[in-house]
């Protein structure tokens, strides 16, 4: 159980858990100002991992990035809609489980992404996508993922083989 389902697993919704709207307007207007910034910062080792092995193709930070489907547990879901996540360079991650909103910390390193403990909002929604957010953060939050990108689309896989498949652009 990762720290994200500790957190929740015996609380419930209550009034105060409406999110505070301009807070997030506030947030993402930041981020929207600066990414664009810390996109300018490069690397003399731009394209290749630590180990020497070719890194990612296509730039990973700096993309929104729309959850399209998530295999876990060998079970493959389509990701709801809202679901979405931005990796800054400044080394922030932020986006949506399915549900709630989301941030946490975010270290990328050639092609390998260690995503920390997330922060996230406490809205209640369907059963399923309740079940799909959990599976992402547990995905997202359990060791090192390891970034493919090819042709517009990303694939971040686990340790234990779950893989999430997202691709460019905002969710609709």
């Amino acid at each position: 159980m990762n720290r994200y389902e500790q957190l929740n697993r015996h609380r419930q919704p209550n009034r105060h858990d409406r999110p505070n709207r301009h807070k997030q307007r506030m947030t993402l207007t930041a981020a929207a100002v600066l990414v664009p910034l810390t996109l300018a910062c490069g690397s003399s080792r731009a394209g290749q991992a630590e180990d020497g092995r070719p890194a990612a193709r296509q730039p990973v930070t700096g993309v929104d990035w729309r959850v399209d489907s998530l295999t876990a547990d060998g079970t493959t879901r389509q990701a709801p809609a809202t679901a979405h996540i931005r990796i800054g360079a400044d080394g922030l991650a932020a986006g949506n489980l399915g549900c709630n909103q989301f941030g946490a910390r975010a270290t990328v390193r050639g092609d390998r992404i260690t995503i920390g403990d997330i922060r996230a909002t406490r809205m209640a929604c369907a059963p399923e996508r309740m079940d799909f957010e959990r599976a992402f953060a547990r995905t997202l939050t359990t060791g090192t993922l390891t970034a493919r990108t090819d042709d517009g689309k990303l694939t971040l896989t686990d340790g234990d083989g779950d893989v999430v498949h997202l691709g460019r652009g905002a969710p609709e």
